[in-house]
Parts: C-alpha cells; structure tokens; sequence
C-alpha cells in the first residue's frame, strides 16, 4: 500500500464509519450540552469498538477514523481524538499498573481523559512550561512505591476536557531552567487534593477549561516516562496526533464541499443553476483541489509515521498546516456560496464555520508548524 491510494477495504470501513457516526452518533451528539463532556456519546464509541481502537492502530487508521467521523459528526470526532490524546501517553509511556488501571476505562468510554501541557503563558513554546514540581521533601531522593513525591502549584489553560476528565496527563517542570530537558510528565487523578478546575466559555463545542495545581502530591508512581523527558512523551504524542487533526480538518472541508455541490446544483439564480456560473464552478473546482491535495499529504505523513521515517516531525507539520489552512478556507467558500442560510443557527455549515477555526491553534497554531518545517529543511541542510 502506498501513502496516495487507499485499499478497498479501508474504502469500504471509511463509508462504515460514515454510516455509524450519521445514524448513531450524531442523535447522541445532538442531545449532549455545549461545553460538557458527553459521557453517552463515549460510551457509544466505546460499544462500537472505535475507542479500543485507539490503542491498537497506527498514524493512518486514526487519521481514517478522524476523517470519516469528521465528515458524519464532528461531535464524537472531537470526543474520540481528545480520549486518544489524553491516554496516549499512558499507553505509550505509562506502567504497567497504569495502564491497567486506566486504559481499559477510557477504551469503553467510563473514564474521561485529558492532555494538560498548554498555560497562560506557555502555549505553543511547550518548553516554556512553568507549572513547578516542587520535591515534597526537598534533598530526598524520589523512589518508586514511595509516599514521598512532588507538589504541584501552577496553572494549565484551554484543556480540552477539563474540568470534567477523570485524570490529566500533566506536563511540569521539575528541572527549574532547564527548558525543554526538565520537563516531566505525570498521570494525575481528577480527585487529587488540590486539584480545581473551571469551564471556560469558547467558540468550540467540546469542553474547555483551567486547571490550578495548589501543592498537588504526585510521587514516583505517577511519572510517565522518565522524569525530566516528558518533554520527549508530549512530542512523541503530537507527532501522532498532528496529521490526525490535518484529518479532522479534511473530513469537514469534505462536508463543507459536499453540502456545496449539491447546493449549487439545485439552486436557481441568473436564469440557471448556480454550478452553471463559472465563477461559481471555478471556486468548487479550487475548494475540491485544495481538499484533495490535503488529504493525500495526511496520508503521507501518518504513513511516514508508521513506517519510522527520520522526517516524521516535518511531515506531521505539514500536514496539520496545510490540512487545517485549506479546510478554514473552504468552509469560508462553502459559506459564501450558501449565502444567509448557512450563518443560520443549526446549519451544517454554521457548526462547520465555529469548527474549524481552533485547529489551526490547538497542538501548535499554524506559525509553530512553519517554524517546525523551517527548522527540519536547514536541519537536512546541515546535515549533507
């Protein structure tokens, strides 16, 4: 298989999951709140095998199941891809006790996670982090099993999930001026001492919240990973989850694209149909190119990824970048094209247009991926 076509029977679960998220997830998106986490809707993901799934599949599998969510609900999208970032880490980096504990839970949709890295004054610059772990007994070593640990104070802003994930995957410096290499990451229970969180009101429908850390114990048995490397497990899970969001973003341009063609083939104007208009056609030709060309450079990137290649973080880049750019201007185009009835609440395009604009910020807004690119290009300059 290569990265530009797709088997048959990959073809054929896409329109599966199509079918799924249309008939039902979206009736269980539809009954959840705006801003709250909706417990039913993840328990059905879990019922359907989609949430176990994140744990067994590689960077095109997620990217297919996002893209074909996307394109049906992009409710239970969002709730599937932040179970995924959020238990990512315990998966990938976490104990076996951890992992034994949690991922079954998150799997079926009971236990509700969330990927705690970005502050009020860190969001992009990762490294910046200034959440502190503080030694709970200052020149004692921390070991595992142990009741001694750290304390965390500080602060988390704009998490997906919060203040209603049942733990948090907590990224904190535990290495004061060390930058990115005293960075550790830590598995922390909602029900921790210490621990609160407030919603917060955004344009996106899924919940968004702060946390604040006021001397939160974690010990040893609460690390993820290595302690002073979590910087290596928040960028091992993004390298993951970029192309996937370039999927998510695929799957909506594909709605916005679709609602268009059919709009404009039955909509009269001018005497004709609005598709005979050639600045019409010519602009659903653009958003059709642009859509297709994103996807095939998510697919290449979530391949690189599964296959080990040395220009993952590159790839990844691009594919957020150029994914999450193309899918903002063709839902714009499909609006324009719409006219008044899709800035009408409950339209498709409507949801689309509040949709789309926070993937081009969250997991490294678009001017972080240029710098990514950038900085990979003279990378393999240098290295000739």
């Amino acid at each position: 298989m290569t990265a530009f076509s797709l088997e048959p029977a990959q073809l054929a679960w896409c329109a599966e999951l199509r079918a799924l998220a249309a008939e039902r997830l979206r009736p269980l998106a539809g009954k959840g709140e705006p801003g709250r986490v909706n417990r039913a809707l993840l328990a059905e993901l879990g019922a359907l095998g989609l949430l176990p799934r994140l744990f067994t599949s590689g960077a095109l599998e997620l990217c297919l199941m996002r893209e074909s969510l996307a394109h049906a609900c992009t409710e239970a999208e969002t709730a599937l891809a932040l179970q995924g970032l959020g238990a990512h880490p315990v998966h990938a980096h976490g104990t076996d006790a951890q992992r034994a504990h949690w991922l079954p839970r998150v799997a079926a949709g009971t236990a509700v996670a969330a990927f705690a890295l970005t502050e009020p004054a860190a969001g992009s610059d990762a490294a910046a982090l200034s959440l502190t772990a503080t030694p709970a007994t200052p020149g004692r070593p921390v070991r595992p099993g142990g009741a001694d640990g750290w304390r965390l104070s500080g602060e988390k802003c704009w998490i997906s999930h919060a203040p209603e994930a049942d733990f948090y995957t907590v990224f904190a410096r535990t290495t004061p001026g060390a930058g990115a290499r005293g960075v550790t990451a830590f598995l922390v229970p909602a029900d921790r001492p210490g621990l609160t969180g407030t919603a917060l009101d955004m344009l996106s429908p899924h919940p968004i919240g702060a946390l604040a850390f006021d001397a939160v114990p974690v010990t040893a048995d609460d690390v993820l990973g290595e302690v002073d490397r979590g910087f290596r497990v928040a960028m091992d899970t993004l390298n993951l989850f970029r192309p996937s969001v370039g999927a998510f973003a695929v799957g909506m341009a594909q709605a916005a694209l679709d609602a268009t063609l059919g709009h404009t083939a039955r909509r009269d104007a001018f005497g004709g149909k609005l598709k005979d208009l050639q600045s019409v056609a010519h602009q659903v030709a653009e958003m059709a190119l642009r859509t297709e060309s994103a996807r095939l450079m998510v697919y290449a990137a979530a391949t690189a990824y599964d296959e080990g290649a040395p220009d993952v973080p590159r790839r990844s880049a691009m594919a957020k970048l150029l994914a999450t750019e193309t899918a903002q201007y063709v839902v714009d185009r499909a609006v324009q094209l719409h006219g008044a009835r899709a800035l009408q609440r409950g339209h498709l395009l409507e949801h689309l247009y509040r949709e789309v604009r926070a993937p081009r910020i969250y997991e490294g807004a678009s001017e972080v991926q240029r710098s990514i690119i950038a900085k990979e290009l003279y990378k393999n300059l240098e290295d000739r």
